[in-house]
């Protein structure tokens, strides 16, 4: 096991890298500890969760909403929970969104710490401290900027993720390498899915790598003044999609992305576009969907980038490269 530990606002975070599940008990007195994970975690991982008081929730993005909340902090409270209780979110990003939200509210705050258990939730939704819910259609739109106590790396519990998992984490993988690690980049166009998903090292390597390109960038800027909206690249159009088309949160940033490349392209005069779009089918994640534009547009401003009528969108200049650069809300929707 490696460990880390990184100094942020308000919180020191323990990054546990190449990890096992059952070092949490060393990390997290029982005692005073409460999980949260879902139905299909707790069928796959019975064993791991005895001997944990352990909340178990619906899976999927569409309970990640206020009325999922009331219900954990009533089931908190019947658990006896107080204010020196530690929760441990385990699970993907739905798990840790929630966990994060509820320990930042509850009791006006406990301490929380999450092992997440998909690609895409070690590489890049855990991290960062962005905790929230849904509304209707809107995603992420309540929510709390609050850092874990720590957070535990598990390689072993990726073997039991469907492909569908696989591919969604790799979209924000390679959203990391387009705005921040050129050499990433020529990394992932050499390789392939399988091969990572065969090589455990490789993959070990690929997670903290991504983990700490992402915790980098929130050192710099916790609460998202500049920097830390590069994260943001491909999401705007993605989080305008994703609840109405039913896509996972992989396939509409893989989309979202194309579409920045797109104006990239055409604002900037960026020159790999095509290169991009390349690496996102090679990791079998789609690159363009049939939508209502009239309705994406009116999800899409009402996204929490926008500033008066212009939205602050990320686009490429070079593979590696990202800036910020406000554009009109109708030149937006000329471009949809």
């Amino acid at each position: 096991m490696q460990t880390k530990k990184f100094d942020f606002s308000r919180q020191s975070v323990q990054y546990y890298f190449d990890a096992s599940f059952s070092d949490l008990k060393s990390i997290a007195p029982q005692a005073k500890t409460i999980v949260i994970t879902d139905e299909h975690l707790f069928a796959a991982h019975a064993k791991k969760f005895k001997g944990w008081k352990t909340i178990v929730l619906k899976p999927g993005e569409q309970f990640k909403t206020q009325a999922t909340v009331d219900s954990v902090i009533e089931q908190l409270i019947n658990l006896g929970a107080d204010r020196q209780t530690m929760l441990v979110g385990v699970g993907g990003g739905v798990i840790t969104d929630l966990t994060g939200y509820i320990g930042s509210i509850f009791l006006r705050g406990v301490a929380f710490g999450f092992v997440p258990t998909s690609l895409l939730a070690m590489v890049d939704a855990s991290i960062g401290g962005k905790n929230g819910i849904d509304v209707g259609v809107y995603k992420n739109m309540v929510g709390t900027i609050n850092q874990p106590r720590f957070l535990l790396y598990d390689a072993g519990l990726l073997k039991s993720l469907p492909e569908t998992e696989w591919r969604n984490g790799f979209a924000e993988i390679i959203k990391h390498a387009a705005i921040k690690d050129a050499a990433m980049f020529k990394q992932l166009e050499s390789a392939s899915l399988k091969r990572f998903q065969k090589n455990k090292p490789d993959v070990q390597a690929l997670i903290k790598r991504n983990a700490l390109i992402k915790t980098k960038v929130v050192l710099n800027d916790e609460f998202e003044k500049n920097e830390r909206r590069l994260l943001n690249f491909g999401h705007t159009l993605a989080h305008a999609i994703e609840t109405q088309y039913g896509l996972t949160h992989g396939e509409a940033v893989a989309i979202g992305m194309v579409f920045a490349s797109g104006l990239s392209e055409e604002l900037l005069g960026f020159r790999h576009h095509n290169r991009l779009t390349k690496v996102i089918e090679q990791y079998s994640l789609p690159t363009e969907l049939s939508f209502d534009r009239q309705k994406v547009f009116d999800v899409l401003r009402s996204d929490k980038k926008k500033e008066a009528d212009f939205m602050n969108f990320i686009l490429l200049e070079k593979i590696g490269k990202a800036i910020i650069q406000k554009i009109p809300l109708n030149t937006l929707f000329n471009y949809l």
